[in-house]
C-alpha cells in the first residue's frame, strides 16, 4: 500500500504533532476539508471531494465541522475510507455501530492510555478539593470575605475514606494508585471483574455496594448511548442511585457529563445528600446547569482533564501512529473495543 498514492484526511487542526502528521505524506496526499460547518462538510463529501481517502484523523474539536460522526456522516464519507483515528480516549462522538455496519466497515481507533496520567491528576485534584470543600473558601476569598461569613463547613481528610471507582479502565487504575498515596481505600465496579494484577488489589463490588459504601464516588466510565438500552451509561447515576448513597457523599466526574443526571445531582446537593462535588465534564458543554454554578460546594473545571502540552502532544502522536500502523499493516494499533472482532 505504501507504493500506491492514497489520500489521508485531517478533520480539525494539529496543535502539536506537526512533524508526525507531515510524515504521513510518505504514504500519499494529505487533505483537509474547506467546510466550516456540518452542512458544508456533507456537501463536500457528496461532491466527491474526498474520493480516494483511505484514512482520516479526527480531532475532538472537529465536531464544529462535522458534528457527530453519526450514520448520516458515515454514509456520506467516501467508500474508500477504511480507518478513522479519533484523538481521544472517549469516542462517544463517533457512532461505532454505524461505522461497523457500513460495507466495507470503517475501523475506528481511539487513544486509550495517553490520557491516563493527566486525567487522573485532575481527578485527584477534584477529590481533594471537594472533600476539603475548598471552593467555598476560594469563592469567598475572591469576594473579599476571607473564608466567608459565616465560614464554610469543615471539610474532610482523604485518609481512611473509601473511594469507589465506577469504571476501572486505564484512568481508574491510575487514579487508584494516586488515591492510595493519600491513604484512601479503593473499591471498584466494572462491566467485568479485573484480574488481581490489573486491579492492583482493589476490591471488586457490585454496583449497589459501590453506591452504598463509597465516601467518595468517582465516575471513570465511558459514555455509551449507542448500544442496547440495558448497556447505556447515560444517566447511570440519577435519583435512584443518589438515594442509595451515604449521606454526605462526595461525587467526582472526569468521564463524560451525561453519565450523571445533572438535575438529580443538583437536587441531591441542595438536600445535603451530597456534601460536595468536583466536576470536569458536563451534560451540555459548554452550558453548565445553573444549579451547579450557584452552589458553592461544587468545584467546577471546564473540561481540562487532558489540558497539558505533554498529554495533548502524546495524544496526537498516538492517533497519527494509528494511521501509520494501519497503512503499513492493515490493522489499527488501538481499535475501539466494540470492533475487536472485526
Amino acid at each position: 500500500m505504501t507504493q500506491e498514492k492514497i489520500r489521508i484526511l485531517l478533520l480539525g487542526d494539529i496543535d502539536h504533532a506537526h512533524t508526525a502528521w507531515s510524515s504521513l505524506g510518505e504514504f500519499g496526499e494529505l487533505v483537509k476539508p474547506e467546510a466550516t460547518n456540518r452542512a458544508a462538510f456533507l456537501q463536500e463529501c457528496r461532491d466527491g471531494k474526498f474520493e480516494g481517502v483511505v484514512a482520516a484523523y479526527r480531532t475532538f474539536g472537529s465536531a464544529s465541522i462535522t458534528g457527530m460522526v453519526d450514520e448520516e456522516v458515515v454514509n456520506a464519507l467516501p467508500s474508500s475510507l477504511k480507518y478513522l483515528a479519533h484523538c481521544g480516549a472517549g469516542y462517544d462522538q463517533v457512532d461505532v455501530h454505524a461505522c461497523s455496519a457500513r460495507n466495507p466497515p470503517i475501523r475506528v481507533s481511539n487513544v486509550p492510555t495517553a490520557v491516563d496520567d493527566a486525567t487522573a491528576d485532575v481527578n485527584m485534584f477534584l477529590i481533594i478539593g471537594a472533600l476539603r470543600n475548598f471552593n467555598t473558601g476560594m469563592q469567598a476569598l475572591r469576594e473579599g470575605k476571607w473564608r466567608g461569613q459565616p465560614a464554610p463547613p469543615l471539610g474532610h481528610d482523604p485518609q481512611g475514606k473509601v473511594l469507589g471507582i465506577l469504571g476501572m479502565g486505564g484512568i481508574g487504575r491510575n487514579l487508584k494508585k494516586k488515591a492510595e498515596a493519600f491513604g484512601m481505600k479503593v473499591i471498584y465496579h466494572n462491566r467485568r471483574q479485573l484480574s488481581d494484577e490489573l486491579s492492583g488489589g482493589a476490591q471488586y463490588v457490585t454496583f449497589d455496594k459501590l453506591l452504598s459504601t463509597s465516601d467518595v464516588l468517582s465516575l471513570n466510565l465511558p459514555l455509551n448511548m449507542l448500544t442496547l438500552p440495558e448497556k447505556h451509561t447515560r444517566h447511570i447515576i440519577s435519583k435512584a442511585e443518589f438515594a442509595k448513597m451515604k449521606d454526605g457523599v462526595v461525587v467526582v466526574n472526569t468521564a463524560r457529563g451525561a453519565v450523571i443526571d445533572e438535575a438529580a445531582l443538583v437536587d441531591a446537593l441542595d438536600a445535603g445528600k451530597v456534601f460536595s462535588a468536583g466536576l470536569d465534564v458536563f451534560e451540555e458543554e459548554p452550558k453548565i446547569h445553573p444549579g451547579l454554578v450557584r452552589n458553592p460546594n461544587v468545584l467546577l473545571v471546564p473540561h481540562m482533564g487532558t489540558w497539558t502540552t505533554e498529554t495533548q502532544t502524546a495524544m496526537e502522536e498516538w492517533a497519527i501512529g494509528n494511521i501509520r500502523v494501519a497503512l503499513q499493516s492493515g490493522k489499527l494499533k488501538s481499535p475501539v473495543p466494540e470492533q475487536a472482532d472485526l
